[in-house]
């Protein structure tokens, strides 16, 4: 059923664009995309529901559904850490990318390799890795425990980037472990051998790439600070007090959507390269 829909590639990419249209059109007006985000999520979405299949739309509307509903989610509560972030809930083209266009190469090379499976390993991971780094996020804040950074265990405020919490690791495992179940159960040529192996891998490749995340997040991703406010942020060139910020470190070329891809592409890599070796 995952490994795709039996009709003509130009009939296949048709129904796909239908698809990415609605829920793109769907996801706009609930305002979970912008504009250049419902076009850009069209595009993926074409390639993902066209070239792929049942399977890999199940999975992707998978993170792309529950991912939207926890940037929702405790909305109210979470708005005090807006000035951290350097977008809001409502994703971008930039954001879309980041999170699914290792995802869609993946399906690229699924057309130009249709029996290999290592494609649908490195697309299990892609998408793992970016729910697991999502539902880290959204959710991570709102524990009780004070954040501290991966690299060092220093405390640091909610909502800084490569801080985490044990109620953000659980999350990010729930995330990881959700589009590793729908993968080995939308295995492409029915239940794989050793299912409870690939079950743990898809997920610690998920879980892997959300920790690349975190350790981007702090050691290299450019972080600003706001000299009215005197708060770190992600936010470039203005603060939310409309106040320009001030590079305090990492390369200034390395914002959170850069982030974002290489965590995606940490999980396909890791992913795909156990499927190289073992499928």
């Amino acid at each position: 059923m995952a490994s795709g829909i039996s009709m003509t590639a130009p009939l296949a990419l048709l129904a796909g664009l239908i698809l990415a249209v609605l829920v793109a059109a769907a996801a706009w007006k609930a305002r979970a995309l912008s504009t250049s985000g419902a076009l850009a999520a069209t595009a993926l979405g074409t390639i993902i529901f066209g070239l792929g299949g049942v399977g890999w739309a199940v999975l992707l509307l998978a993170f792309f559904i529950s991912s939207s509903a926890l940037s929702r989610l405790f909305k109210r509560r979470k708005s005090a850490l807006d000035e951290k972030f350097s977008k809001g809930s409502q994703r971008d083209a930039a954001q879309v990318l980041a999170n699914g266009g290792a995802a869609g190469l993946c399906v690229l090379l699924h057309a130009l390799f249709p029996t290999e499976l290592w494609p649908w390993a490195a697309f299990a991971g892609a998408l793992a890795a970016a729910n697991a780094d999502t539902w880290a996020t959204e959710l991570g804040v709102l524990s009780s425990n004070a954040p501290r950074l991966v690299t060092n265990g220093q405390v640091v405020e909610r909502g800084t980037s490569g801080g985490i919490t044990p109620a953000g690791t659980l999350a990010s495992l729930a995330g990881a472990l959700l589009i590793a179940a729908l993968a080995v159960l939308l295995w492409p040529v029915g239940a794989p051998e050793s299912a409870p192996a690939w079950l743990v891998w898809f997920t610690l490749a998920g879980m892997g790439g959300g920790l690349l995340d975190s350790f981007l997040g702090a050691t290299l991703q450019a972080i600003y600070t706001c000299p009215n406010c005197c708060k770190e942020t992600e936010r470039f060139p203005l603060h939310t007090c409309g106040e320009p910020t001030t590079l305090k470190r990492g390369l200034t070329w390395m914002n959170n959507d850069w982030v974002n891809g290489f965590c995606t592409l940490a999980g396909a890599l890791l992913a795909g390269g156990a499927g190289l070796i073992f499928l």
